[in-house]
C-alpha cells in the first residue's frame, strides 16, 4: 500500500498574529497590572474600551443611543465649543489617562491645561495622557455605580480637580469639585447654572442639557465665553509661555 501524501508543514504565523493568539483576552474582573493590561488591550484590535480601575478590569456593555450616544455627543460639542475659544486648554473623547500603576480608566471626555502653559497632566512618549487631567466627564448609564463608585475614589484619590457625570437613566447631572482632599457638590447659581472652578466661563445649564436642548446649552456657554474671567483666564495661559493669540 502507498504511504499516504505528507503534509506540507504549515509555515509560522506572523509576530502579530502570534502574539494576538498566545495573549489572554481581557475578561470583566480580571485583576491585573497596568502593564499586562495595556498588553492584552493592543492585542485585541477589535476592542474599544477597556478600563483598569484599582488593578480590575472594567469593559462596557453594548451602547444604546439615547441612553449613552446621543448624550455623549452633546457633551462632546459642549467641550468642543468651550476649548475652540479657549487656547491653551485640550481636551479629548475615550482618550486613555495612566493615572497611577493599577489604575487607567478611558473617560468618555476629558479637559485639561496644556501641560506646556501649567497643566498638572503630561502627554507621555506612547501619546498617553499621564497623570489627572483637570476635569473628567462620564456619561453614566448602566456604569453609574461604576462611575459614582471605583472610578470617582481614584479620580479623587489622583487629583482630578472636577468631575462631571451624567446619570442619564435618573435624568441628573453631578459636577463635583476637589476641596481639602474631598469631592464637594459644585453649586448651582441663582440661575441654576453649573460654573467651572477650574475652567472660567465653561457654564453649564443641566435640565436644558438633559433635556436635550443644545442651543440653550450653547447659548448659556457662550455667556460664560464672554465673561471676563474667561478673558483673563486665556490671558494668562497667554503669559504662561509667552505666547499670543
Amino acid at each position: 500500500m502507498a504511504a499516504p501524501p505528507k503534509t506540507p508543514p504549515l509555515s509560522p504565523a506572523p509576530a502579530a498574529e502570534r502574539q494576538v493568539e498566545t495573549s489572554h483576552p481581557l475578561e470583566n474582573g480580571d485583576r491585573l497590572t497596568r502593564e499586562e493590561f495595556e498588553r492584552r488591550y493592543e492585542a485585541m484590535s477589535r476592542l474599544k474600551k477597556a478600563e483598569l480601575i484599582e488593578g480590575v478590569v472594567h469593559m462596557p456593555s453594548p451602547v444604546r443611543l439615547e441612553e449613552h450616544g446621543e448624550p455623549h455627543m452633546d457633551l462632546i460639542g459642549w467641550l468642543a465649543l468651550y476649548r475652540a475659544f479657549t487656547p491653551g486648554v485640550r481636551g479629548g473623547d475615550n482618550s486613555t489617562v495612566r493615572l497611577n500603576l493599577d489604575t487607567e480608566p478611558q473617560p468618555d471626555a476629558v479637559l485639561f491645561i496644556d501641560p506646556a502653559r501649567g497643566g498638572q497632566a503630561q502627554i507621555d512618549g506612547d501619546g498617553y495622557i499621564n497623570g489627572a487631567p483637570e476635569l473628567a466627564v462620564e456619561v453614566a448609564a448602566s456604569s453609574v455605580g461604576i462611575d459614582l463608585g471605583p472610578k470617582q475614589r481614584v479620580y479623587l484619590r489622583n487629583g482630578v480637580r472636577e468631575y462631571l457625570v451624567w446619570r442619564v437613566l435618573d435624568r441628573a447631572v453631578d459636577w463635583f469639585a476637589l476641596r481639602q482632599s474631598q469631592y464637594a457638590p459644585l453649586p448651582l447659581d441663582p440661575e441654576g447654572l453649573y460654573q467651572s472652578e477650574v475652567f472660567p466661563g465653561l457654564w453649564l445649564d443641566p435640565a436644558a442639557l438633559i433635556r436635550g436642548d443644545m442651543i440653550r446649552v450653547h447659548q448659556v456657554l457662550q455667556q460664560g465665553l464672554a465673561g471676563a474671567e474667561h478673558a483673563n483666564f486665556v490671558a494668562g495661559l497667554q503669559q504662561a509661555t509667552g505666547l499670543g493669540t
